[in-house]
């Protein structure tokens, strides 16, 4: 009976590239779906930094000091508040603050959504005060805070420093509507060295440290299905010839007989 005889390990070794392959096929899924419903997912609102709160303070009291005005921010996410401050100190509410009348805020509520969602981030800029302070004022002074960039795309983009910017802005809007005289510019305080910034590390790391981690399992995987397939082709090389020695040593044996 003529045929060729069958090699050895041939369906072991497709179910081994089945199974290598199920495996890559499964982690490439995996890391799609961690990129479309992963990312993205932090919507909370920033705070102004610890410097832009702090040289806010000293402006806005330098302004009430000389206009008789006192000022003030408040930045919202949504319902939750995320930063207030005015001439009084950061933290300190301007809004209905006893011995502060009359008194001017820039209130921004900010609300970030998700990539997967369809809504759209959104920013709302409102300027309040106190009862003595007509409405159509207040929305003069909101409209002029475009002329200085500070519009929902800008709060959108940097809150914490939009908000802190938007009311060291305030003594002059004011001023120009009439509702107190020049601002004064702080006093110089004394001069001294601020403390060096912690090394925040590497943009690079930090934005691409998925698609880097997820890139070298996919290199590891590739690596290991090449491995197993050269040893699986080395394990042919040397099974073959045996198989023909053997067939010729049967031949040998039968022409004896």
């Amino acid at each position: 009976m003529s045929g060729k005889p069958a090699r050895p390990g041939v369906g072991k070794d497709k179910r081994t590239q089945t199974v290598i392959w199920s495996v890559v096929g499964g982690f490439v899924v995996f890391v799609c779906a961690i990129g479309v419903f992963g990312g993205d997912s932090d919507t909370s609102v920033p705070a102004p930094a610890a410097d832009e709160r702090s040289g806010t303070v000293p402006i806005l009291k330098a302004a009430t000091d000389s206009q008789g005005i006192c000022y003030g921010w408040e930045l919202l996410d949504v319902y939750d508040d995320v930063s207030v401050g005015s001439n009084l100190g950061d933290g300190t509410t301007v809004i209905d603050a006893p011995g502060c009348a009359p008194w001017i805020a820039v209130s921004a509520n900010v609300r970030y959504t998700s990539s997967s969602s369809e809504s759209e981030d959104s920013a709302t800029i409102q300027i309040k005060g106190s009862e003595d302070i007509e409405y159509s004022e207040l929305y003069a002074i909101e409209t002029g805070l475009g002329r200085f960039g500070l519009d929902e795309g800008a709060f959108l983009g940097d809150p914490g420093w939009a908000v802190t910017r938007a009311a060291t802005i305030l003594p002059l809007l004011a001023a120009e509507r009439g509702l107190a005289g020049p601002a004064a510019p702080p006093a110089a305080g004394p001069s001294t060295p601020s403390a060096p910034l912690p090394d925040a590390g590497s943009d690079f790391w930090r934005d691409r440290w998925l698609y880097i981690l997820s890139s070298a399992a996919l290199f590891l995987l590739a690596a290991l299905f090449i491995a197993v397939g050269v040893r699986q082709r080395r394990r042919h090389r040397g099974g073959v010839p045996a198989q023909r020695a053997g067939a010729g040593a049967a031949g040998r044996t039968r022409s004896i007989r």
